[in-house]
């Protein structure tokens, strides 16, 4: 068994919604059927006992070891706890290779995964060991390393309830929620709300006392100090004990409690300084720790925090009970476990020598000893809720805090004796305010009931009913995507949108071009979602960026499919036929928005199949009122499109509105078929996103198909009374629409230039210039820039054959070099004539038209 290639689909793909590692997985004979491999199956059960094979393996009388790959790269996931469920193994036309496609929810650890169930397949297949604790460990380990933590993850956790999108834009813990100009980013348990300001205030502890103490907020006396001398001096002003804690910190890192003798004090300040060369002493509070959470302006969780301690039994000393505490599956070494491992650093056995031990020592049976006198959870320490039990005054209190120092999400501590009463009745006070505070000490408490901050945290950053989305329009289909495509945007521009869009000729935001080239694949689809000036997004959207890496969006509000032909790459990618293609094209329409628009060709029945597969409503577009498809869904009350009387008719129930072809130019007043097909697709999309018509009139008035909106995609030049069209026609279904259109105008005698793409196949570079020769008098063949694996002349060769049987063609020249056969074919046209250019280096070739023609 061999991997060829393996892909990271990241967005919705041909498979399924999830994100998925896919495969190419090449098998021998014997390899695909398992039965053929005596005692195959047995190994690989008592490797990897929880294996769930035969249960998934893809249906059919036989299994593969592909199908053992797929099970196992599965289950290797769900058994080092990661929340995958899909997987599926298909047999591809080539006999012995298949597609292994395995859903994973963080992408290193789905490749892992694949990685170490070939390994175990291998070991099975020559009975050779796989350590499966050292495997799952890995795995583990590779999950809490590579996924977000329990702060943010409770974010994004709550953001995918209320359907807004995310995207993770880091390693990290920055991610982005929302789309395009709805945008809003956090880092941690910190939004884009929070100023530099304020953070940069709640990391100054003695600014904070400052700030806070101006506002009558309690806070205990104290001072900073930069020498160990300074530290015991100040320590003897405000009375011991002391807190002593540097005065730019967090995780209450270097933080120690209750100091009241000078070593106790001169050793804690060594650990602070250490962190910080700033330190604050400052007077101790009696009482318990407490971690306020703050959110905008409410008070939204509550924790009493305790400091790490062991209980004696009489058999193990102080250090073997710390090993045996941090055994705790609950406890990790960072943030992604609910509770951290106890440390037995310097502070903690300062902390034990003082009650009188040392770490050596076995206390009795039920003695209590302590660890540590902060109670951070980031040094051990355990949470129990308290939320219901905080005294109004003391919560406004906590608020008044966060707000002084300016942060929208605040964790304030407070010491006292208890939250059923106000500060000042106890004398309690506010020793810290931390900005990106963890979370999870409210999310998963050691006690009491979790709260729901990751949904207060949203709900500050996304009113109610916001899911933080922007329109979005993807456009798929064999041709006329990028007229299409550009027809929405600008029709979506006249309503005042700011629109980000991507064709197969660059990324355009707000009509200025940003990036260039082939943008037709998701990875241009983020980037627009990502762009803050974005106010409605149009994709063009291709079938290698689909396999490639799936959609770069979650889901869209229409999706808009123009049509299914041959020629566009089929034979790649095992998509072999005309119907693979579909599906492939179909993947937009199945994720549509429930509350989206799926607007399909109802003359072509492979994209009329697709409506079965919308999530939303379906428009149907065609030329003919009677098209049976179009006719049924119209009797039915829904939205159709179609011509009647020189007019573009949307009709729903009894609703009509109509727009003259003639105020369309792009159509040449009715007079070009498939521009008609474009315009009422993107009429549909727009209609479906609820754009006013005289608006949609206006962008379909002012649209213009010259050959700096939309080059390729038949621009009309005059050169000396001739007709000069270019256009970037590739295949069959483009040639023979471009061959319609072009024998609705006049003409004395016609012409065209074309090459042809060398990843085509042989019949499909042939029936081009069959199209071509029952329609033109003149056919001038060029040898494409490019020949994409093919010897030179082999394509000529080809288009030549297709002219074999020619009706029309008179003449027939080879020219090397696409400008010089633009130019042969200039040079040749006289007043009356028609041209028809199919370029391939469309800007290029585009402007060197343009500068013959201007001479």
């Amino acid at each position: 068994m061999e991997i060829s290639r393996v892909r990271a689909l990241r967005g919705p793909n041909l498979w399924s919604r999830h994100t998925s590692i896919e495969a190419i997985v090449t098998c021998t004979p014997e390899e695909q059927n398992i039965a053929l491999l005596p005692g195959f199956e047995e190994r690989l059960r008592a490797r990897f006992p929880e294996i769930k094979f035969l249960e998934t393996a893809r249906p059919g009388p036989q299994f593969s070891m592909a199908d053992a790959l797929e099970s196992a790269a599965l289950c290797l996931q769900l058994q080092a706890g990661c929340p995958v469920t899909f997987s599926r193994t298909v047999q591809t036309v080539e006999t012995g290779t298949y597609q292994v496609i395995v859903a994973y929810t963080e992408e290193a650890v789905g490749r892992r995964a694949l990685e170490l169930a070939f390994e175990l397949c291998q070991a099975a297949l020559n009975d050779t060991l796989f350590n499966l604790a050292t495997a799952l460990a890995s795995l583990r380990e590779l999950d809490e390393d590579v996924r977000l933590g329990p702060s943010t993850g409770s974010i994004v956790d709550a953001a995918i309830a209320r359907g807004i999108p995310f995207r993770r834009l880091t390693e990290g813990s920055m991610v982005q929620f929302g789309w395009g100009s709805k945008q809003r980013r956090i880092q941690a348990a910190e939004t884009g709300f929070t100023s530099a300001i304020s953070e940069s205030l709640a990391q100054d502890k003695e600014m904070t006392k400052t700030l806070l103490a101006a506002a009558g907020v309690p806070v205990p006396d104290g001072r900073s100090v930069s020498t160990a001398d300074d530290a015991w001096a100040a320590a003897q002003e405000i009375g011991a004990p002391v807190v002593i804690k540097p005065r730019d910190g967090n995780q209450g890192k270097g933080v120690a409690v209750n100091m009241k003798t000078e070593d106790e004090v001169r050793t804690a300040f060594a650990e602070a300084f250490a962190i910080c060369e700033d330190v604050v002493i400052e007077r101790f509070l009696p009482g318990q720790d407490y971690r306020l959470l703050v959110v905008g302006k409410q008070l939204v969780a509550a924790a009493r925090r305790t400091p790490p301690e062991v209980i004696g039994d009489g058999e193990h000393t102080i250090a073997e009970l710390v090993a045996i505490v941090n055994q705790d599956p609950l406890r990790g070494d960072g943030h992604a476990t609910p509770l951290t491992k106890i440390r037995l650093d310097s502070i903690g056995v300062a902390t034990v020598e003082k009650q009188g031990y040392t770490i050596n020592s076995v206390p009795a049976k039920g003695t209590p000893v302590l660890l540590r006198n902060n109670a951070n959870l980031s040094t051990g320490g355990t949470a129990t809720d308290v939320t219901d039990d905080v005294h109004p005054e003391l919560a406004a209190r906590a608020v008044e805090a966060a707000q002084m120092i300016g942060l929208d999400i605040c964790g304030v501590d407070i010491v006292c004796e208890t939250v059923l009463k106000t500060m000042e009745e106890q004398g309690g006070g506010v020793v810290e305010v931390n900005a990106a505070p963890g979370l999870r000490m409210h999310i998963k408490p050691s006690f009491g009931k979790g709260r729901q901050v990751g949904e207060a945290i949203i709900s500050t950053m996304f009113k109610e009913g916001d899911d933080g989305r922007i329109p979005t329009v993807a456009v798929a289909g064999t041709n006329g995507k990028t007229t299409t495509t550009r027809l929405i945007g600008h029709i979506l521009t006249c309503n005042k949108y700011r629109v980000g869009m991507t064709s197969t000729d660059g990324v355009y935001i707000e009509n200025q071009r940003i990036d260039t080239g082939d943008c037709s694949g998701p990875h241009s689809a983020r980037n627009v979602l990502m762009h803050p000036r974005v106010d409605a997004a149009v994709f063009e959207t291709a079938r290698g960026g689909i396999l490639r890496e799936g959609l770069g969006f979650d889901r869209c509000d229409v999706a808009v499919v123009t049509n299914i032909g041959v020629g566009d790459h089929l034979g790649l990618n095992f998509i072999t036929t005309v119907e693979d293609l579909a599906i492939v094209k179909r993947v937009i329409v199945q994720n549509v928005s429930t509350a989206g628009m799926a607007v399909l060709n109802a003359a072509d029945a492979m994209v009329a199949n697709m409506a079965s597969s919308s999530p939303g409503r379906v428009t149907f577009f065609a030329q003919d009122v009677k098209q049976p498809v179009l006719a049924l869904h119209r009797a039915q009350g829904n939205r159709v499109l179609f011509i009647e009387n020189g007019h573009i008719v949307a009709a729903e129930g009894s609703f009509e509105h109509r727009i003259r072809l003639a105020d369309i130019p792009i159509t040449l007043n009715g007079l070009i078929g498939f521009q008609i097909e474009n315009a009422m697709a993107a009429i549909g999309a727009v209609w479906g996103l609820g754009i006013d018509w005289e608006i949609v009139l206006e962008g379909l008035r002012t649209f213009s198909n010259g050959a700096d909106t939309t080059p390729g995609r038949f621009n009309v030049f005059t050169h000396m009374g001739a007709t000069v069209i270019a256009d970037y026609g590739h295949n069959p279904d483009a040639i023979e629409a471009l061959t319609r259109a072009v024998e609705s105008l006049p003409s004395k005698r016609r012409s065209v230039v074309i090459s042809g793409a060398g990843d085509r196949r042989d019949d499909d570079i042939r029936r081009q210039t069959e199209i071509l020769g029952d329609a033109f008098d003149d056919v001038i063949l060029y040898e494409d820039q490019c020949q994409r694996g093919r010897a030179d002349g082999e394509v000529v060769k080809l288009l030549r054959e297709g002219l074999a049987k020619a009706k029309r063609t008179q003449s027939i020249d080879e020219i090397r070099g696409e400008f010089l056969a633009i130019d042969t074919a200039l040079s040749k046209l006289k007043s009356g004539d028609l041209c028809l250019i199919l370029v391939d280096q469309v800007e290029e070739a585009l402007a060197h038209i343009a500068s013959r023609v201007a001479a």
